[in-house]
């Protein structure tokens, strides 16, 4: 974990690694099935799926893939419902808050890295508050490549002016797994974060798989003689 230690920034996914918006997501997919007629899902359903973004939730939803008749309508839906309740019950997953607080008060550079498009990363960060705080902010639709190509990490990495092996990239998915070690960088596991059953984040190849935000403050050596905040 020596190499932890030379992190000087830390990139997170948005969806199941910073903020829990599964609620909001499930609110707007079980919205969508009933102005169709269909019937709402568990939320123990659809949490798993929340990180796959509008089009994997209409894919558990109707069962039906992109492309099919009445996808692209049925997502439209979607995302209105979800855009105009972003933050009803989202919020920071437990121990985020103290993290990014312990980040700060070190001089450590901190950002978001999502497929998110921006028109919802940017209101959403600005609702919960740290739209302002964050160094920088890559959405889904900022370059021309999501993740899990490395593009977006990297992009992150140049305008920090941080080398992408002293960057920190924490995410809840493979593919941000992957993009992170494409791009060069450290990573991180959110366990705590929407993770399929059968998923088995050990296999990832990360070099570290956290319960908790509050893990990464001792395994980033920024622990002592600072407040929780």
């Amino acid at each position: 974990m020596t190499r932890l230690r030379q992190v000087r920034a830390v990139l997170f996914d948005l969806d199941g690694t910073f903020a829990d918006t599964a609620p909001d997501l499930a609110y707007a997919l079980n919205q969508t099935l009933y102005d169709y007629g269909e019937p709402p899902l568990p939320y123990a359903a659809i949490r798993p799926v929340a990180s796959h973004g509008g089009n994997g939730l209409i894919k558990l939803g109707f069962r039906m893939d992109p492309g099919a008749p009445g996808f692209d309508e049925r997502l439209r839906r979607l995302l209105d419902v979800y855009q105009a309740n972003l933050t009803r019950h989202t919020r920071l997953f437990d121990g985020t808050a103290t993290l990014i607080n312990h980040l700060e008060q070190c001089g450590l550079l901190w950002g978001i890295v999502t497929n998110k498009p921006a028109w919802l990363t940017d209101p959403l960060l600005a609702d919960l508050g740290y739209a302002s705080r964050a160094s920088i902010v890559i959405s889904g639709d900022t370059c021309s490549r999501r993740k899990p190509h490395p593009e977006p990490i990297l992009q992150a990495c140049c305008v920090l002016g941080v080398p992408a092996g002293q960057t920190l990239y924490v995410g809840d998915a493979r593919r941000d797994i992957d993009a992170g070690r494409a791009a060069g960088s450290l990573t991180a596991v959110a366990r705590f974060g929407y993770i399929a059953a059968d998923d088995d984040p050990t296999t990832w190849n990360a070099d570290v798989v956290v319960n908790d935000g509050t893990e990464l403050i001792s395994l980033l050596g920024i622990d002592e003689g600072l407040t929780a905040g």
